[in-house]
């Protein structure tokens, strides 16, 4: 059976430009459908959070807020109540292995870029995961998270020296839909324009419609509405690799 470690943000809030905090955390429906799809695929899912903390769901993505019918935000609330024992008790990131799991999923929400996108664990189980070829995926702002890939954390003057994805075909929430339907100018970076600055070849697709971009074992999708599609693509691909 394939094991997968999915990767979960644990901020609860995103330190703006501006230097004020906007309540944030992951994406309900990222998390929900990834985790659905890969184990309905008798996948083996393990969640992992920096310092194994809790985290917390972005309050909007259960809501109007975030374009999210009442009903649909009533399965993700029930999905995730049951992953509360994972949810509440997940593995720290530091004590995590690369060798014991057959890729490393970073599903989105704003939360990456606060806490993902810095993280040395996170970092060493990423370059990890690449050298050895296995499945690095992540979905939205998920993509943050593989900044911290040999220090390229979207600081200001971080020249990416290094950064094991430079050259890499990717997807992510794309700056037009941050501009759109984010939080805007108000973000601290757009991941976007970070991962194109530090070498990665960007291709987005239409706002809000569903976009995968796989490249060898670097598998993305876009945006929320990409999840369903991009944990598809990873189950796919572990079958093809004879893991699933």
């Amino acid at each position: 059976m394939a094991k997968i470690l999915m990767v979960v943000s644990a901020a609860d809030s995103l330190t703006l430009a501006d230097g004020t905090a906007h309540p944030t955390g992951y994406w309900a429906e990222e998390v929900v459908v990834s985790h659905q799809v890969l184990t309905e695929a008798g996948i083996d899912v393990d969640i992992a959070t920096p310092g194994g903390a809790q985290p917390t769901v972005d309050p909007i993505s259960l809501d109007e807020r975030g374009n999210v019918e009442p009903g649909d935000a009533k399965e993700f609330r029930a999905y995730l109540d049951s992953l509360a024992g994972q949810l509440a008790k997940p593995l720290a990131l530091a004590d995590v292995t690369a060798t014991d799991y057959d890729a490393v999923y970073i599903p989105g929400g704003h939360g990456p870029m606060e806490d993902l996108a810095h993280d040395a664990d996170l970092g060493r189980l990423l370059t990890a995961t690449e050298r050895s070829g296995k499945i690095v995926a992540a979905l939205c702002h998920g993509p943050a998270g593989v900044l911290s890939a040999s220090g390229a954390s979207g600081e200001s003057g971080d020249t990416g020296a290094g950064f094991v994805f430079s050259g890499r075909r990717l997807t992510v929430f794309s700056d037009e839909e941050e501009r759109q339907g984010g939080l805007g100018e108000a973000v601290p970076y757009f991941v976007e324009s970070r991962l194109r600055d530090l070498g990665a070849v960007v291709e987005t697709g239409p706002a809000w419609a569903s976009k995968v971009v796989a490249d060898g074992n670097l598998i993305t999708g876009q945006n929320p509405q990409s999840s369903h599609d991009t944990a598809r693509q990873v189950v796919q691909a572990l079958k093809e690799r004879g893991s699933a």
